[in-house]
C-alpha cells in the first residue's frame, strides 16, 4: 500500500510538471518555437500565422522564417490571464498547432509601450507619463560587444530614454576590410559580397539585433529603430531594392519585432535622399507598417530636405531634423498647430568638435536648443560627435558636458503634476506650464538683471498668489525667491496681471535663465 502511495505521488508530481503552464510577463514577449521544413525558399513560400484569444481579445501576428527550419511567431500579451493559440499555414508541420500560456502582471519597472497621449505628448500603455529624452547611436549595434556593452551601461547612467540607430548597416570600408569591426553577418544571403539575395534573410545578423533592442528594453529605453536609410550609396544595393522586395523586408521586421514593447518605427533616416523613393512610395511602406503591426507602435520618419507630410493618418508623431526650429523660441508651437501631432525634434545638430557643421556645436547651444524645444511643448533628441568619441555613430562613452544638463532638465520637467504647454503661444514665445497653476519662463540668451512679475490673465483671477524660483539651467541650481506674489489686473492692458505691489525679481544677468512660478493653494 505504501508503494502505490509513492507511485501515486509521482504521478502526480509529473503530471504537475507535464502540464504546467508557461508564464510571460504583461507586454513581455511570448515566443512560439515550430519546427518545418526549408526546402525551397521559406522567406517566399512558407506562409505563418497565430492567432492568439483572451476572452473578446484576438490578435494575430505573423511568424518569420529563423534559420535551420526553425520558425517563430512572437507575440506581445496585453491582458493578464489565459491566453490561447492556434497557428495557420500552408506547411503541413506549422499547420494547427495549438496551445496556451497565462499572462503575470507587469513588473514594477514594465508599462508597457509608448503611445500619444492628450495629442501633443506621450505616456505608457498603463498611463505613466513618457518624456522622450533620446539619444543618437546610429551604428551601435555594428561595433564589437565591448563597445556595445559600454553603450548600454552609459545609457543607464544618463537621462536618455530613447535611442535612434540603424537596423541594417551604412557601407562603410570598415565593415568590408577585414579590420576589427568586419561585419561576419549581413541582413540578406549573398552569393558573393554584393551580389545580395534579397529575397532571402541572413538570420544570423538579426539575431544581434534581437538581443541589442532586449539589452535596451532592460534598461527601459526605446528603439527607436530605424527602417532604411540613404548611407548605401547604391554600393550595397540595400537602398535600392525595389517595392517588392521593400515591402517584403518590412513585413519581416514587423514579424520578428513588434512583439517588443519599446519598439519605435521610423521609416527612415534622411528620407529624401534615398533617390529610389518618393512619397507614395513612402505612402506604401507606412501602410504596411501600419497594417503589419499588430500592436500599434509609434511610426514617423525623419526627414533631409524634402519633409513628408506628417499629417497622414498613419504618421503618429513628427520626427523632425530642422535645426532652425530650436534655434529659437516659438517654432515648435506652430509646428503642434500645423500638424496636431507630437513634435520630436530628432536631429538639431550635434555637441562636438568635428568638421562637418552639424556636428560641432557647444554643450550650451546644444542644451539652449532643449530648452527651446520644450518651451514650445515639443521634444529633443541628443547627439554627441567629439573627434575622441564619436558617439553618435558607435556609442560607446560621453565626454560631452550636455547630458547632465539635459538629466537636471528631464527632473524639473518631471517634477509637476502637468505637461508643459505652450501658455499664450501667439505673444509669449518663452513661456509654458498650465495657465492659472504652473509657468515656466525660460530667458534663453538673454541676460537679465531683474524681471517684472507680469503673468498673462488666462485661467487667473485678483488676488491669486504664487511662489518664484530662479533656475539655473546651465549651473543647475534651483533658488527660491524670498516673497510671495499676488496679482491684480494689469492697468491698460486687459491681457495681463501683474504682481499687486508691482515687485520686480532680481536676476543673476547671465544668459540660459529660467524662473519656475507655482500657485499657492488660497
Amino acid at each position: 500500500m505504501k508503494f502505490l502511495k509513492i507511485l501515486l505521488l509521482i504521478f502526480i508530481s509529473s503530471y504537475g510538471v507535464l502540464m504546467a503552464q508557461e508564464e510571460v510577463e504583461k507586454w513581455g514577449v511570448f515566443e512560439l518555437v515550430l519546427e518545418g521544413s526549408d526546402v525551397g525558399n521559406p522567406f517566399l513560400e512558407t506562409d505563418l500565422h497565430a492567432v492568439f484569444f483572451h476572452k473578446d481579445t484576438t490578435f494575430s501576428p505573423e511568424g518569420f522564417y529563423d534559420g535551420n527550419g526553425v520558425f517563430k511567431i512572437r507575440f506581445m500579451p496585453t491582458r493578464e490571464g489565459t491566453w490561447t493559440y492556434k497557428t495557420f499555414s500552408n506547411q503541413e508541420e506549422l499547420e494547427g498547432n495549438e496551445g496556451e500560456f497565462f499572462c503575470t502582471p507587469a513588473g514594477s519597472e514594465n508599462h508597457g509601450r509608448v503611445k500619444v497621449a492628450e495629442q501633443y505628448h506621450f505616456e505608457y500603455e498603463d498611463g505613466t507619463e513618457f518624456m522622450p529624452f533620446g539619444t543618437t547611436i546610429y551604428e551601435w549595434t555594428f561595433q564589437n560587444e565591448s563597445t556595445k556593452a559600454a553603450t548600454i551601461e552609459t545609457l543607464k547612467n544618463n537621462p536618455f530614454n530613447k535611442a535612434r540607430f540603424l537596423a541594417i548597416p551604412p557601407h562603410k570600408e570598415k565593415y568590408i576590410d577585414g579590420g576589427e569591426l568586419h561585419l561576419k553577418d549581413y541582413p540578406f544571403e549573398d552569393t558573393g559580397k554584393e551580389d545580395w539575395d534579397f529575397t532571402r534573410f541572413n538570420p544570423e545578423f538579426f539575431k544581434n539585433l534581437d538581443e541589442c533592442i532586449t539589452r535596451l528594453n532592460e534598461i527601459g529605453v526605446e528603439a527607436d529603430l530605424v527602417l532604411f536609410h540613404p548611407y548605401d550609396k547604391g554600393k550595397w544595393g540595400f537602398d535600392m531594392m525595389g517595392m517588392e522586395n521593400n515591402l517584403r523586408y518590412v513585413r519581416y521586421m514587423m514579424a520578428r519585432y513588434a512583439a517588443y514593447k519599446n519598439i519605435w518605427w521610423s521609416l527612415a533616416n534622411e528620407n529624401s535622399f534615398i533617390k529610389d523613393l518618393d512619397d507614395e512610395d513612402w505612402d506604401i511602406l507606412f501602410k504596411e507598417v501600419q497594417e503589419k503591426d499588430p500592436y500599434g507602435h509609434l511610426r514617423s520618419i525623419h526627414n533631409a530636405g524634402r519633409i513628408y507630410d506628417y499629417n497622414r493618418p498613419w504618421v503618429t508623431h513628427v520626427s523632425l531634423q530642422y535645426y532652425n526650429a530650436v534655434r529659437v523660441p516659438g517654432v515648435s508651437p506652430l509646428l503642434r498647430d500645423i500638424y496636431r501631432k507630437p513634435i520630436v525634434h530628432d536631429e538639431i545638430n550635434y555637441e562636438g568638435d568635428i568638421e562637418k557643421r552639424w556636428g560641432r556645436i557647444s554643450a550650451e547651444e546644444l542644451v539652449f536648443r532643449f530648452w527651446n524645444a520644450a518651451i514650445g511643448g515639443a521634444y529633443a533628441t541628443h547627439g554627441e560627435s567629439y573627434e575622441e568619441s564619436d558617439w553618435i555613430s558607435h556609442g560607446g562613452t560621453l565626454i560631452g558636458e550636455s547630458p547632465a544638463r539635459i538629466e537636471f532638465m528631464k527632473n524639473l520637467m518631471a517634477d509637476k503634476p502637468w505637461k508643459w504647454n505652450p501658455i499664450d503661444q501667439y505673444y509669449e514665445l518663452n513661456m509654458a506650464g498650465k495657465a492659472g497653476l504652473y509657468y515656466l519662463i525660460y530667458f534663453g540668451e538673454e541676460a537679465l538683471e531683474d524681471w517684472a512679475f507680469v503673468l498673462p490673465n488666462k485661467e487667473l483671477k485678483s488676488g491669486a498668489k504664487f511662489k518664484v524660483e530662479i533656475i539655473d539651467t546651465w549651473g543647475m541650481t534651483v533658488v527660491p525667491v524670498d516673497q510671495v506674489f499676488e496679482v491684480v489686473p494689469l492697468e491698460g492692458d486687459g491681457y495681463k496681471v501683474r504682481d499687486k505691489d508691482n515687485a520686480v525679481i532680481s536676476l543673476p544677468g547671465q544668459k540660459y535663465i529660467a524662473l519656475r512660478i507655482q500657485r499657492i493653494k488660497d
